[in-house]
């Protein structure tokens, strides 16, 4: 099977995350977000299986950049808006592995998942 993996070229945990997929045979599509987009319907289905809190990337610079009107009153129609604009405030990685996606990267549940 081959997975899909979402995020940004340049960004620290998406290196971490490719090279264990690599390291471990995994085969996979990198789509980075930031050149390619992503659409609505990724979106709406990541939000609804995680939780929109889970995939706003709140923690990041283009989300603390944005004024206060932006950030307050959040909902998931909201944080989809806000993540159509500016996909770097998608939380990274994002792992499509057929039948769920896995947020973030942690070695041991990539270990479980894949396994």
């Amino acid at each position: 099977m081959t997975y899909v993996l979402y995020g940004i070229k340049a960004c620290d945990t998406m290196k971490k995350a490719r090279t264990w997929l690599e390291e471990h045979g995994k085969q996979f599509t990198f789509h980075d977000y930031k050149t390619s987009g992503i659409d609505r319907a990724n979106l709406e289905k990541w939000c609804n299986e995680h939780g929109w809190e889970t995939i706003l990337n709140r923690a990041g610079t283009t989300f603390r950049k944005l004024d206060e009107a932006q950030k307050s009153d959040l909902d998931q129609n909201k944080a989809i808006e806000l993540m159509l604009a500016q996909p770097s405030m998608i939380k990274r990685p994002v792992l499509d592995i057929g039948n769920k996606t896995l947020v973030g990267f942690k070695a041991d549940r990539y270990a479980s998942e894949l396994a």
